[in-house]
C-alpha cells in the first residue's frame, strides 16, 4: 500500500472552452456551449474515473468562472487542493472556440488565452508537501509552451516531483501555434532525462526531433540517449471527421519489448478532442493499478476510443464501463448490441 495521498497530479493550464451546438460553424451560430478542459485536467480527470486518486496544480481567476472551473474539477473527482487563485486585476481564463467538423469540413479552433491567470503561477504558490505526495506526476508540452514563466514553473516541477520519488510522465503534445519546432525540441530534451513514461507522436518524433528509421528504433532511440523506462505512441487513421481507426504502440526499455494489438475501427466520432489525453490517462491507470504495460495499453486504447464519442474535453467513462469495451475488443463472434 503507498503511502502517497494520491496517484496522480498534474500541471497545466484549464481553459473554457465554447462550441456551437451539434455542427454549427463559429462565423455562423449565435449560441456556445460551455464547458471546461484543458490537456492535464483531462489526464486527470480520465484516471480518476477510472477510480485512482488525482490532483491538478493550475492557477484560475478569483470570480465566477474560476468557480464554474473548480466546480466541474470537483465533479470528475479530480482534488481541488493544489488549486491557486488569482485576484489580481486582470486575472482571467483561458478561452477556446471549437467548431465540430463534417466531410468535407474539418473542425476547427480558435484559441484566446494570452495573459491568462497560469502564466503568472509562482513556484512559491505551490505548497512544499505537495512533492512527495503522489506517486506519479504528469505534464505536457503545451506547460512548457504557454510563456517563459510558465516553462520554469513546470521544468523546476518535474525537477521536484523527481527528487521527491515520483515518477514523471510527459506528453510531448507538440503545437505548433504556440512555439516553433527548435525551441520545442531544445526544451524538451532538457526534461527527457528526468522523463519515466514518454508519449509522444511519430511525427513529432520525426519532424521536431528529426528522428529517421523504424517506428521502433525511434521509439527505442529516446530509452537509449535519455534513460527513458517507456514510450507510447498512437495511431490514428482518419476516414473522415466522424470515422476514425486508432491503435497505440508501447515500448517497454526495462523488458526491451513493444506491445500492440488490433486497431478500434471505423470509431464514430462525435468529438476528438480530449482523445489523445485520455489515451493517456488510460495508460497511467493501468502502470499505476496493475504495473502491466500490456493492460496499460488495452485501457490506453480503450479510453481513447470511447472518448470520440463523448462531447466535450473531459471523460465520463469509469472502470466497468472500459472494461466492458476492453472485453468486447477481444472477443470473437457476435455480441449483443446493449449493455444489459
Amino acid at each position: 500500500m503507498s503511502d502517497k495521498n494520491f496517484d496522480l497530479i498534474t500541471f497545466g493550464e484549464i481553459m473554457l472552452r465554447l462550441s456551437p451546438p451539434a455542427s454549427e460553424r463559429l462565423v455562423r451560430g449565435e449560441i456556445f456551449e460551455k464547458q471546461a478542459g484543458g490537456a492535464e485536467l483531462n489526464v486527470a480527470s480520465g484516471v480518476s474515473l477510472l477510480g485512482l486518486r488525482t490532483g491538478i496544480i493550475s492557477k484560475l481567476p478569483d470570480h465566477e468562472m474560476g468557480t464554474y472551473i473548480k466546480n466541474r474539477i470537483r465533479f470528475v473527482g479530480v482534488s481541488d487542493d493544489y488549486l491557486i487563485y488569482d485576484s489580481e486585476p486582470g486575472a482571467r481564463l483561458g478561452l477556446y472556440y471549437y467548431e465540430n467538423g463534417a466531410a468535407p469540413r474539418k473542425p476547427s479552433i480558435v484559441y484566446d488565452r494570452v495573459g491568462a491567470s497560469i502564466n503568472r503561477i509562482s513556484l512559491d504558490e505551490i505548497p512544499e508537501e505537495v512533492y512527495h505526495n503522489t506517486r506519479m506526476f504528469h505534464t505536457s508540452g503545451i506547460s512548457l509552451a504557454l510563456s517563459e514563466n510558465c516553462r520554469a514553473v513546470a521544468i523546476q516541477l518535474i525537477k521536484n516531483f523527481k527528487a521527491g520519488g515520483a515518477l514523471i510522465s510527459f506528453d510531448v503534445n507538440y503545437r505548433a501555434n504556440l512555439w516553433d519546432e527548435d525551441t520545442a525540441r531544445e526544451t524538451i530534451q532538457q526534461i527527457l532525462p528526468y522523463v519515466d513514461v514518454l508519449f509522444i507522436s511519430e511525427e513529432s518524433s520525426r519532424r521536431m526531433f528529426r528522428k529517421t528509421g523504424d517506428l521502433s528504433d525511434i521509439m527505442k532511440s529516446y530509452c537509449a540517449e535519455y534513460g527513458v523506462s517507456i514510450v507510447a505512441t498512437t495511431q490514428r487513421t482518419v476516414i473522415s471527421p466522424k470515422k476514425h481507426n486508432f491503435s497505440s504502440t508501447i515500448y517497454d526499455s526495462r523488458t526491451d519489448r513493444f506491445y500492440t494489438e488490433p486497431p478500434y475501427e471505423a470509431i464514430d466520432v462525435v468529438d476528438r478532442v480530449g482523445s489523445g489525453d485520455a489515451y493517456v490517462a488510460g495508460v497511467l491507470f493501468g502502470l499505476l493499478k496493475y504495473e502491466d504495460v500490456e493492460k496499460a495499453l488495452q485501457f490506453g486504447d480503450a479510453t481513447s476510443s470511447v472518448k470520440n464519442t463523448i462531447p466535450g474535453d473531459l471523460p465520463s467513462s469509469d472502470f466497468k464501463e472500459i472494461q466492458r469495451i476492453i472485453r468486447s475488443h477481444l472477443a470473437d463472434g457476435p455480441q449483443s448490441e446493449l449493455n444489459r
